[in-house]
């Protein structure tokens, strides 16, 4: 099983960026697939999950409104669409998995089995 995260780069704020996570030795439609991210010197944070049972996607109230998290099962990847980027979103983001969610527990780092290597996002103001 493995995650491979891309897609970062260095943005102004109000600018939008994509970022994917392409799942390797594992169909992401049968897991639970989430995107934290990592300042420095601060916790790991869930931004967001989407969840294998229908398909429920969860936010941070920090992204809600402006992120969005999706789904390509042909291309067994998963986005996170980013808009409205602020300098406080600035942060190693992180794509991880798990077969078994308890979705109460979608933004615990503990709650994910597998994780890739992240993807730096810096947006400037």
């Amino acid at each position: 099983v493995q995650l491979q995260a891309s897609g970062g780069g260095l943005v102004q704020a109000g600018e939008s960026l994509r970022l994917s996570c392409v799942a390797s030795g594992f169909a992401v439609n049968y897991y639970n697939i989430a995107w934290f991210r990592q300042a420095p010197g601060k916790e790991r944070e869930g931004v967001s999950c989407i969840a294998v049972i229908d398909g429920g996607t969860y936010y941070a109230d920090s992204v809600k409104g402006r992120f969005t998290i999706s789904r390509d099962n042909a291309k067994n990847t998963v986005y996170l669409h980013m808009t409205g980027l602020k300098p406080e979103d600035t942060a190693v983001y992180y794509c991880a998995s798990t077969a078994y969610l308890w979705t109460a527990d979608w933004a615990l780092r503990d709650s994910y089995d597998y994780w890739g290597q992240g993807t730096q996002v810096t947006v400037s103001s």
